[in-house]
């Protein structure tokens, strides 16, 4: 979200204070805009590394692309369960915030600390101790295990990096200002395209490491970021603001009520990604070609979702914001104009890849075969990006009420059948890739249907958080 002087027109003290006694917050297609466009340009920055990181690779060959895939995917499933207590975090602060609770967010800043620092510990002894034992039996080709083992051998080193971003990511877009997301984002976006390009290939004197390369760019572009958030946050004197680091404080019921909130977004998150990764690691028994498809797509796929991901975001903490203002009723109106701005800039992106699909994958790779191939799939995923647009905003306004059981349950059930298509496609039908890819288009529909019956129908208002 962004700053919220371009919100409301007021400090970041005075805010919710002031906005709380207004006759109802301004909920305007402006105002969503002003506040998911900062999510969105971070996205952007984002998505310049997933780019750069496939684009590169994808010119040393099938196999590190492939490997690229599954190594990050493998290491993804753990920092994603720093992203579900995140997000419980940050619909706790968005709430406080709404109140106008500003000591209460320094609170829960820490307490959040206090799980995500042994939570990372555990994450980085996982995958160091057992991240090969655990890929070995998951992974068909030898050539594409060990180039995932190398590549998560660099890559675990930002465990503790990418989950002090996730610390700091959940204040600012629970306090509504997150123009500093897009600049920290933007940082690591051109420190890793710069590493990128010296240490996969050995340019400007630099060793030629190839996969491992990829990896050490990302971690040290991810270090560097963090140190950016730390010193931005203390320039802006926000620990002063909202008491950040009062790390003597111990609040039992708290860090209980914290975790209660997060633990079935930790889950589900974990779930999310792991029936993601399973899906990868089902492609890739169709062979190497289907793998780094796949691979490229993904990162296509990954671009279309940019809107998607800074809307979905605005969805959770204004829902919740909402809430704290006692203005449940607004909650309908917002969830659908948030609608019409996150699919309409979907559409525009699907727009250029429905009609310069070989000019988009040849960023990818300069193999005319594998264009050629990756083309039926693009036009699946276009579709699919449509769905889970009203998928992401829909359920995202399920996690702002609070309800994170509710919407455990929604993704398990979804997930499950998900996961059960890709299995039968590839398993009993012979399925091809791109056929298998459709299984992203009812994953969005049930998604969508899903949650809008539970936010139509359930008894969501009860929640305390």
């Amino acid at each position: 979200m962004a700053d919220t002087r371009a919100i409301f027109s007021c400090n970041s003290i005075t805010f919710a204070r002031q906005l709380r006694n207004a006759v109802k917050p301004n909920i305007s297609y402006n105002r969503i805009w002003s506040i998911a466009y900062p999510i969105i340009l971070g996205s952007v920055a984002q998505n310049l590394i997933n780019v750069t990181d496939t684009a590169f690779l994808g010119r040393v060959g099938e196999v590190a692309l492939g490997a690229s895939a599954l190594g990050g995917m493998f290491y993804m499933v753990l920092i994603m369960l720093g992203m579900g207590f995140g997000t419980g975090a940050q619909i706790i602060i968005a709430r406080r915030f709404g109140e106008g609770k500003n000591d209460q967010i320094g609170k829960t800043f820490v307490h959040a600390f206090y799980f995500m620092l042994p939570l990372a510990v555990v994450a980085f002894f996982t995958l160091l101790l057992f991240g090969n034992q655990i890929l070995r039996p998951l992974v068909s080709s030898d050539a594409i295990y060990e180039a995932s083992v190398r590549f998560v051998d660099y890559r675990l080193y930002g465990l503790f990096f990418a989950f002090g971003q996730i610390l700091f990511r959940s204040f600012y877009i629970g306090i509504a200002r997150t123009q500093i997301i897009t600049w920290s984002t933007l940082v690591m976006a051109i420190v890793n395209i710069a590493l990128d390009y010296a240490l996969i290939f050995g340019n400007w004197g630099f060793p030629e490491m190839g996969i491992e390369g990829a990896a050490l760019a990302s971690v040290i572009a991810e270090g560097i970021a963090l140190v950016f958030l730390f010193i931005n946050t203390q320039y802006r004197k926000h620990p002063a603001n909202f008491q950040l680091y009062q790390f003597g404080i111990w609040d039992k019921d708290l860090f209980i009520r914290t975790f209660k909130l997060s633990g079935p977004i930790m889950l589900q998150n974990f779930l999310s990604l792991s029936v993601w990764f399973a899906f990868f690691l089902l492609v890739e028994k169709l062979g190497e070609q289907a793998l780094a498809i796949s691979n490229i797509i993904r990162s296509v796929y990954v671009v279309l979702m940019i809107p998607i991901w800074g809307f979905a975001s605005a969805s959770n903490s204004l829902v919740s914001y909402l809430i704290g203002m006692q203005y449940p009723q607004l909650i309908f109106k917002l969830i659908k104009r948030i609608l019409v701005l996150c699919v309409g800039g979907v559409i525009m992106l699907i727009v250029f890849s429905i009609f310069f699909p070989q000019a988009i994958l040849s960023i990818y790779t300069n193999n005319p075969e594998l264009i050629t191939n990756s083309i039926p799939v693009l036009q699946v995923v276009n579709t699919s990006a449509i769905a889970l647009a009203f998928g992401f905003v829909l359920f995202n306004g399920v996690l702002g009420t609070g309800k994170t059981n509710i919407s455990f349950f929604i993704e398990l059930l979804v997930l499950s059948f998900y996961i059960f298509y890709v299995y039968m496609l590839i398993r009993y039908f012979n399925a091809n890739v791109a056929l298998v890819w459709t299984a992203e288009i009812i994953y969005g529909l049930m998604l969508s249907l899903l949650s809008w019956i539970y936010l139509k129908k359930g008894k969501w208002l009860s929640s305390g958080v």
